[in-house]
């Protein structure tokens, strides 16, 4: 063989080499591709889980935050639910004893169970208790309705009278107002 052949020959084979070298590298292109393309997918669900799980982390949080405050802040509900029947006691004693007429004693008792009184209302307050307000239209939100009755100078379900005062501890209803409403 001449050397001109051989040098065609060795060049044909080179080129053989090379396609194959650029076959071999497209296919191992194309697999590291599909590689790239699947991990990319499971780093956006990664990603996404991560996401989810974050956001639920945070109401979770909010939610145990917004449940302690409630906590702390109603903590004394039921000492403040058994002091209203203190209350009562004391707002009967005041009518009773307002309509016994006496010497300067009867005085002295009625003055010092009004300040009592107050005093025990300003400490309730201090905590969060206040009355519900039993003036105008029936709320079943804080009133209960234990009677109804036919009454001109009322509007209908607008409150007559008040049976037994209600309380609230900041917005919660301790007991509801005890009321007469007309038909």
């Amino acid at each position: 063989m001449s050397k001109e052949k051989k040098q065609k020959k060795n060049e044909e084979r080179k080129d053989e080499k090379i396609v194959e070298v650029n076959e071999e590298a497209q296919a191992e292109n194309g697999s590291e591709s599909e590689e790239l393309e699947a991990c990319r997918k499971e780093l956006e669900e990664t990603k996404d889980k991560y996401l989810r799980a974050h956001a639920d982390f945070e109401n979770m949080k909010k939610r145990l935050e917004k449940e302690k405050a409630n906590a702390v802040a109603f903590a004394n509900e039921s000492f403040a639910t058994d002091l209203l029947t203190v209350v009562d006691s004391f707002e009967s004693a005041l009518g009773t004893i307002d309509q016994i007429e006496g010497d300067e004693a009867v005085e002295k008792i009625k003055e010092g169970m009004a300040l009592t009184y107050e005093q025990l209302i300003k400490v309730l307050k201090k905590h969060g208790v206040e009355a519900i307000e039993n003036e105008g239209v029936f709320d079943p939100h804080v009133h209960q309705v234990v009677q109804q009755v036919e009454s001109e100078a009322h509007e209908k379900n607008e409150i007559v009278d008040v049976y037994q005062k209600g309380y609230k501890l900041k917005d919660r209803v301790l007991r509801p107002s005890m009321v007469t409403t007309k038909k």
